[in-house]
């Protein structure tokens, strides 16, 4: 089943031949296969992990600051993850409580704890989604350097046509 309409008088295909314009949409639909798969992954990812995709944000965030010798606050957290204060708090409770971090005092402010992620919830996050991040780095990997350019050119020119515009800017 074709996902896309050929038929659609939004797509300019001024200059494209019939191939052409087959081989844009079998461009999109494999891009779509490939959202729908990475989906199908972050959902398998939460699961085994027993975490919400506010819980993966915040670990993930740990685990790269952590790996770059940066501290994180519950501050961080709260901008990276786009929560409340509030939110936050609770947030950092349950993964506490889960097991999954550790509340440490800051090493300069006394009046603010850091957050580290436990060492069993790194270990899990490395074989899963280390290992994802890993298969993803190989297709890369396997591409010609012209390939990976044209590659970057694309997927920047995507996120230039995804960035919202008009109504959608402004709610």
């Amino acid at each position: 089943m074709r996902y896309f309409s050929s038929a659609s008088d939004l797509v300019d295909r001024v200059g494209l031949s019939e191939q052409e314009v087959d081989q844009c949409f079998r461009v999109l639909e494999s891009l779509r296969q490939w959202q729908q798969a990475s989906r199908a992954l972050s959902e398998a990812s939460k699961r085994y992990m027993k975490l919400n995709e506010s819980d993966m944000r915040a670990i993930r965030m740990i685990i790269r600051a952590t790996e770059q010798e940066q501290i994180v606050t519950p501050k961080d957290v709260a901008r990276e993850v786009g929560i409340s204060s509030a939110s936050t708090t609770k947030l950092v409770d349950r993964l506490v409580a889960a097991g999954h971090l550790v509340r440490v005092p800051h090493p300069h402010d006394r009046r603010t704890t850091c957050l580290e992620v436990t060492e069993s919830t790194r270990l899990s996050a490395h074989d899963t989604i280390g290992r994802q991040h890993a298969r993803r780095f190989s297709a890369a990997a396997s591409l010609s350097a012209d390939d990976r350019e044209a590659v970057i050119r694309f997927l920047e020119a995507l996120t230039d046509a995804d960035t919202p515009q008009g109504e959608l800017a402004s709610s």
